[in-house]
């Protein structure tokens, strides 16, 4: 794939992108000498200790690389529009943004296209990297698409898979994405530069998993599925927002854990939730059908910490030797 000849005009692309997982797809952009005309981020937001405005990723690695960088407050404002207007881009790209309103993803003349963190028409929606893990997926992927009313549901212009190894979280496979995510973009955009591409659509079918928002009850853990459901789980939603029990009407998040290969038939006495500790090096919690051994996890109000850690702080007895689901 060829990048720009000096006698054809350079694509004049405007970006939108806030968090970290955006940073690399511009970065790639900008090393290939793309002419990239605008970067679109989110406001500033005030946090932490005494409430300072903290910058996105992407608008710190914009500024510190001259780009211009316009944040509004919403993305349907005539000022906004008109910015855009003024810019006039060709294409727009997004990544890890906002929904973007019809009046803004159909300015460009070739478009606007997303990159996507799963391989589409699968996992469409907020937490792509999440469910994939959650549902025990062995592969994933990155997926770029043209824009298109549905959220998630335009025609594809490139894919990549990747592997999804046993142990991997979810926060492991962000990072591999988005390195793999911004290779994806960069060839998106030379292929899109030959205007010599063929779009496939979507299909639709009941076997098409989604990927929702996660809220709070998406990360309780029921101790009464299976230990490989309960692992899944741990590993999709670590190390953010991480999935929890409760321990002695606390709040216990857990990061990382692995499963007991033992005898069951010693187990029958055990109820899901129960836990079993030597009180020094390990802490094991019965599920519907084996132990979970958990090896990463955090009480409310301390910190992460291993379990050994956390055991030479922590003394079970018997009304605080179950987890439950309430």
């Amino acid at each position: 794939m060829s990048l720009p000849s000096e006698n054809k005009p350079k694509l004049r692309i405007v970006f939108m992108g806030t968090p970290e997982f955006a940073v690399p797809s511009l970065k790639i952009l900008i090393e290939n000498n793309y002419d990239v005309i605008g970067v679109v981020t989110a406001p500033d937001k005030r946090a932490g200790r005494g409430m300072q405005l903290h910058e996105s990723a992407l608008k710190k690695f914009a500024r510190e690389n001259n780009l211009n960088i316009l944040q509004p407050e919403k993305l349907k404002s005539p000022e906004f529009i008109e910015q855009l207007q003024i810019l006039n881009p060709d294409l727009q790209i997004v990544v890890a943004f906002r929904m973007l309103p019809e009046a803004v993803w159909k300015m460009p003349r070739i478009g606007t296209f997303n990159l996507h963190a799963s391989l589409l028409p699968q996992y469409r929606g907020a937490a792509p990297i999440n469910w994939a893990i959650i549902n025990g997926e062995k592969e994933s992927g990155a997926t770029t698409f043209f824009l298109e009313h549905e959220i998630d549901t335009g025609k594809i212009i490139l894919q990549q898979n990747i592997k999804i190894t046993e142990e991997e979280n979810a926060g492991e496979l962000h990072n591999e994405l988005m390195l793999l995510g911004a290779e994806l973009v960069l060839k998106t955009v030379q292929l899109i530069e030959t205007g010599n591409y063929k779009l496939t659509p979507q299909t639709f079918s009941a076997e098409i998993k989604k990927a929702p928002k996660l809220f709070t009850e998406s990360c309780r853990i029921n101790w009464n599925i299976s230990a490989q459901q309960i692992n899944n789980l741990i590993r999709g939603l670590s190390p953010y927002p991480a999935a929890f029990t409760k321990l002695n009407g606390k709040t216990l998040k857990i990061f990382r854990s692995k499963i007991l290969t033992i005898d069951n038939s010693q187990l029958t006495a055990i109820s899901p939730g129960e836990i079993i500790t030597d009180g020094k090096t390990f802490l094991r919690i019965q599920c519907a059908d084996g132990l979970l051994e958990i090896l990463e996890l955090q009480l409310e109000g301390k910190k992460k910490i291993k379990t050994e850690e956390f055991l030479r702080g922590f003394r079970f007895n018997q009304e605080n030797s179950k987890c439950n689901n309430l």
